[in-house]
């Protein structure tokens, strides 16, 4: 990045940090939200910047200092060291981010190949995901959900938002989760002892604060009926539960965990909102040529991106080669070793192609 554009930065972050000195501005909690998380955003490359200014110039003095004094000679040795650490940290701070990467999400869990026991499976990852955001203080709401007949789940969908405005949000953590993950162990229902595979899929969307795609009511098909529990039980008497069909393209959303049908609507539709969102950004990509990750939407366990080994207590995922055997703390929600080296595999990835 030149100068001025740096220079840039670091004009819009003063400008923000004034902002948010104004306590008008949090008088619109969206609005101060979203300063919030592009200062927090620019503030890791302002501090660099600055500790980068600051080793330059104390190497240039240090140099200078040095005719006279040999002590400042290895002084100067030490700072022209450390001072491409210092370029290569500022480098990767000046990335080109994903735009969504403080937003919250919506997640979607559905059973797959397997039958009984891939919708028992998608409950543990329903569990591993709500321990996770239970671990970094996240609220987790579950906005729908068909249950099977052994209290695992065909389908839930969830939403998953951080409480702070940081930079590195819901989103920034769980993007790379989408696929098809796959389980090897024996199932409840085997009698023979017998390791089975099977694999559920997980969707997941950034949850957009303000819409950004226009939805034509006359496009919608709104049914409502009422809520059930596990097995078709009733467990309403008003038809408070509500189901949206998006007509030209098919999708369909449901919630039935709100109190009223209006909060029913409304949570559906930001679903809905959400799903849409994410299908216009994927086919922006495609016409740009971007090289984004794109997420399974079959369940095939052919096209799985994790297994989940129960006997040997592994977990594996196959995209970059991360192998670990604590599955069971895993399943409890310690996901931060997996998710670091997907981060870490996707850091240096954007590395490589700025290089190029």
């Amino acid at each position: 990045m030149d100068s001025s554009s740096l220079k840039g930065l670091l004009d819009e972050h003063a400008r923000l940090e004034q902002e948010l000195a104004d306590p008008s501005v949090h008088a619109d909690q969206a609005r101060a939200r979203k300063l919030g998380r592009r200062y927090a955003e620019l503030s890791p490359v302002v501090r660099a910047v600055r500790e980068l200014d600051e080793a330059r110039d104390d190497l240039s003095a240090a140099k200078e200092l040095s005719a006279e004094d040999a002590t400042f000679a290895a002084e100067a040795e030490e700072l022209a060291a450390k001072i491409p650490q210092l370029e290569a940290k500022l480098t990767e701070l000046l990335l080109p981010r994903d735009p969504y990467d403080g937003s919250d999400v919506v997640m979607e869990i559905k059973s797959g190949e397997g039958g009984e026991e891939s919708a028992l499976f998608a409950g543990d990852l329903l569990r591993m995901y709500l321990r996770y955001a239970e671990r970094h203080n996240w609220k987790a709401e579950v906005l729908d959900a068909t249950e099977s007949d052994l209290g695992g789940y065909k389908d839930v969908t969830l939403s998953l938002k951080s409480k702070s405005a940081d930079v590195e949000g819901v989103w920034a953590r769980l993007k790379f989760e989408g696929g098809v993950h796959r389980v090897q162990r024996v199932p409840a229902t085997e009698s023979q002892g017998r390791i089975h595979t099977s694999a559920s899929g997980v969707l997941i969307y950034p949850e957009p604060e303000e819409v950004e795609v226009e939805i034509d009511p006359n496009d919608l098909r709104i049914d409502v009926f009422r809520s059930s529990g596990p097995g078709g039980q009733s467990v309403n008497t008003t038809d408070s539960a509500v189901r949206i069909t998006h007509l030209p393209t098919g999708i369909v959303v449901s919630c039935q965990n709100e109190k009223s049908q209006i909060q029913n609507r409304a949570r559906a539709l930001q679903v809905l909102q959400a799903r849409l969102q994410a299908i216009a950004e994927e086919e922006a990509a495609a016409k740009a040529s971007d090289a984004r990750r794109s997420q399974v939407r079959t369940v095939d366990r052919s096209e799985r991106v994790r297994t989940y080994n129960f006997p040997e207590n592994r977990i594996s995922d196959h995209r970059v080669n991360y192998k670990a055997y604590n599955l069971d703390q895993v399943l409890d929600g310690d996901l931060d070793g997996v998710l670091d080296a997907l981060a870490a595999a996707d850091r240096e990835e954007r590395l490589a192609a700025q290089a190029g």
